[in-house]
């Protein structure tokens, strides 16, 4: 009886929304993302930190090798949520990038806008229920929060990132953090730590309404391992000495990995480290101290991370939804890479306010990032990080586990994009975007694609040999079709041109073929104009931004 009260009540919420078969079976729907994770950070991707509750969900599911974002978090945050591309979903560029050209604009809100609508709202419309826990960055108004956003509950911080700490400080000297619940702002309790803290809620809110038989949709966003480098007491220490051999020795064993698990092959070449990066060598033995101290948080913070992931997972097969959880796991973007010591005031105000003294660093009152050095490799074979459009700053890690596909430890190199995810998650729930006009307001329409199809038969292909993938951010801009990509970015990333690069034979984008295909760049960069007019894309006119806070 409960059930169909469940029905009939979920059918009278359809205002606004699309068709939808609330008698079939739905599943649970958890979406966990983690924060500037690179490539090769967990073990499924040939990692040395331990992660086994990924790495089992990966085992037991489908490991994706070419799943791409945004550059950056709140974009891939906003295609994420609304299936549309970003430019057109309000984060053409993020809050405090704008250039004098783009200020004002259309799409470039800096802010999830009411041109799209979040496949949360389609989901609680249709029967669900939404929970969030973790990071928003999608707006700080009350009209733009989660609770307007379609989260039945939700706990979140509202900038883009923070101490993981109970200290609330925030990524800039000037920056007011806020955490909030249901819209209301919220103290911290003094044991906080996100990771943890996050874990908590979400495992609450889903434990809040489970007898009332409607399923539900978990949007659970970690902001581990995002800058400042921070781990609790007991784990302060798990990884040290491990990283005492350096970052290229490290990048060196991590591409290996890579190819023994067949995720890249013999043939790759990989991208070559940029020249600002200092050899080991070269330190000093007090500079690899430090150096060392870093990624050993960096790594900690990982493995935190995959135990809370673990705890969730522990919960839902204890409390038997396990099997009837649709589960997918991401990161937000690349490995972390930018000189954030050197971001607005922070080269003054970092010393000034922080200790970070070998002793003191990865504790509540220091302030940390792991740098280029690392990022390159935490990416792999990849080009560049965070904040680029080459390889390394958009392919990310990701996993899928539900049971009702019938995958045990497979690998699937189709490329999909974060933007192909909200249909997938309506097609799976049964329901559809409602198209122009959503509650009397128009709105974009879905241009990702449900990746159900390909899933349930790996025979058919996400995406046409015609069909093309763009991204841009602060002017940096590529377009890719079938295994071509091409790329600008000013120097030093770039030659100011467009590059073209075969990534079935050079993933790692080392080799410029441009010269030899003239006609396919100028079929390529007529296809790029489509792309940035379809999608309203308006380029800084002062080149490249700086790179913003994420």
């Amino acid at each position: 009886m409960r059930n169909i009260v469940a029905y009939i009540f979920a059918t009278l919420l359809l205002t606004g929304c699309g068709d939808v078969d609330v008698t079939s079976p739905r599943p649970n729907i958890l979406l966990i993302v983690a924060d500037d994770l690179g490539y090769t950070d967990m073990g499924a991707y040939g990692s040395e930190i331990r992660t086994p509750n990924l790495d089992n969900l990966a085992a037991e599911g489908l490991l994706l090798t070419d799943f791409y974002a945004a550059p950056t978090c709140s974009p891939t945050r906003a295609m994420l949520l609304s299936g549309t591309d970003h430019h057109l979903a309000g984060l053409g560029t993020m809050h405090g990038e704008w250039d004098t050209n783009q200020v004002g604009q259309r799409g470039y809100e800096a802010h999830l806008n009411q041109d799209v609508v979040s496949v949360s709202s389609i989901l609680r419309d249709s029967g669900y229920h939404t929970y969030m826990a973790g990071k928003w960055h999608l707006g700080g108004a009350p009209d733009l929060q989660p609770p307007s956003r379609g989260f039945e509950q939700s706990f979140y911080l509202v900038q883009g990132g923070a101490s993981h700490f109970s200290d609330q400080q925030g990524l800039t000297e000037t920056m007011v953090v806020d955490y909030l619940e249901n819209g209301e702002v919220t103290a911290l309790p003094s044991d906080f730590y996100s990771t943890n803290y996050y874990t908590d809620k979400m495992i609450g809110y889903i434990d809040q309404n489970r007898a009332d038989g409607n399923p539900f949709f978990g949007y659970l966003a970690y902001t581990s391992p995002h800058w400042p480098l921070q781990v609790p007491t007991e784990d302060m220490d798990l990884y040290k000495g491990i990283y005492d051999g350096g970052y290229e020795k490290l990048r060196e064993t991590r591409i290996s990995r890579l190819r023994a698990l067949g995720i890249i092959d013999e043939a790759t070449v990989a991208a070559i480290a940029p020249s600002y990066i200092t050899s080991w060598q070269e330190l000093s033995t007090d500079e690899k101290k430090v150096e060392a101290r870093k990624m050993e948080l960096y790594a900690a913070m990982v493995e935190n991370l995959d135990r809370n992931i673990g705890r969730v997972i522990n919960h839902l097969k204890e409390t038997g939804e396990y099997e009837n959880t649709f589960i997918m796991f991401m990161s937000d973007n690349g490995a972390e890479g930018n000189d954030i010591g050197t971001l607005g005031d922070n080269e003054e105000w970092i010393p000034r306010s922080f200790d970070n003294s070998l002793e003191n660093m990865g504790k509540v009152n220091s302030y940390i990032h792991y740098g280029a050095q690392w990022a390159q490799a935490s990416g792999g074979p990849f080009r560049d990080y965070k904040s680029f459009v080459s390889e390394g700053g958009i392919k990310v890690p990701a996993i899928i586990h539900y049971a009702d596909l019938d995958y045990d430890g497979d690998m699937d190199e189709e490329m999909m994009s974060v933007k192909d995810i909200a249909p997938t998650l309506l097609e799976l729930a049964n329901t559809q975007h409602p198209g122009s006009i959503y509650k009397g307001r128009e709105v974009f329409p879905i241009s990702g694609k449900s990746l159900l199809p390909h899933l349930r038969n790996q025979q058919l292909a996400v995406y046409d040999a015609d069909d093309i993938n763009g991204w841009e951010l602060f002017g940096r801009q590529a377009i890719r079709q079938g295994s071509w990509k091409m790329v600008t970015q000013a120097p030093p990333f770039g030659n100011g041109k467009w590059q073209l690069f075969n990534l079935d034979d050079d993933p790692a984008e080392t080799s410029d073929l441009a010269a030899e295909n003239p006609g396919r760049v100028a079929a390529l960069a007529v296809l790029w104009q489509d792309y940035k007019t379809r999608n309203n894309i308006i380029l800084p006119i002062n080149g490249e931004n700086p790179y913003a806070l994420p």
